[in-house]
């Protein structure tokens, strides 16, 4: 299965990080290089540089450095000496405690968390941009929600995976519709009352 085809279920493919795999990532271009693949499917050294801002020569090392923990692949249906690079998987996965004790590895997941949400700002930000140039029912579905719900840990699991569902089925309820376009989805949970921080563990 290649990383632009998600599974039947409309799941992503994905890769759970360790810890050699989340301090390369941590990295401000590995981390662009990442997304751009994502996004915008199979592309050359050269293009991504283009495309980013950054030169060839930097762009093919951190490449490598990504192939080297299975983030990104060489398709082998590059050119000559012009390898053409694709994102390994859709998606990728991590849990905190994955690296708790690693104060290295903590530290980086602290650094690319932040990077996200800098890059969810700046991402809406430029929706909001050009807004007003797309049709009105374009700019009626889409928007920003935000709730709060009382829960466990437990039970915020099981809510975050719901809504994971929800977005497997709808994955690709537009394919072969001329009308249809990319939509980003984004859930963030975060505690509200940062001041109440528990003790122990479940109650």
């Amino acid at each position: 299965m290649s990383s632009s085809d998600p599974a039947a279920d409309g799941r992503l493919t994905g890769i759970r990080l360790d810890a050699a795999a989340l301090k390369t990532l941590a990295h401000p271009l590995r981390n662009r290089l990442l997304a751009a693949l994502r996004v915008g499917g199979p592309a050359t050294a050269t293009d991504l540089a283009a495309e980013l801002g950054t030169n060839s020569g930097a762009t093919s090392y951190h490449l490598r450095r990504l192939e080297a923990v299975g983030l990104v692949a060489d398709t082998g249906d590059g050119e000559g000496k012009r390898r053409l690079w694709a994102a390994a998987t859709e998606s990728h996965q991590w849990e905190p405690s994955d690296f708790v004790g690693d104060d290295d590895a903590e530290s980086a997941l602290g650094w690319l968390q932040r990077d996200y949400a800098r890059h969810l700002g700046e991402r809406y930000e430029r929706w909001l941009d050009v807004e007003s140039g797309w049709p009105v029912e374009w700019r009626d579905a889409m928007g920003m929600d935000d709730s709060w719900v009382l829960a466990t840990p437990e039970q915020a699991v099981a809510l975050r995976r719901e809504l994971d569902d929800v977005v497997a089925r709808y994955r690709r309820v537009g394919q072969g519709n001329p009308n249809a376009r990319r939509v980003a989805v984004y859930d963030v949970m975060y505690p509200v009352d940062l001041d109440r921080a528990p003790r122990g563990g479940a109650r």
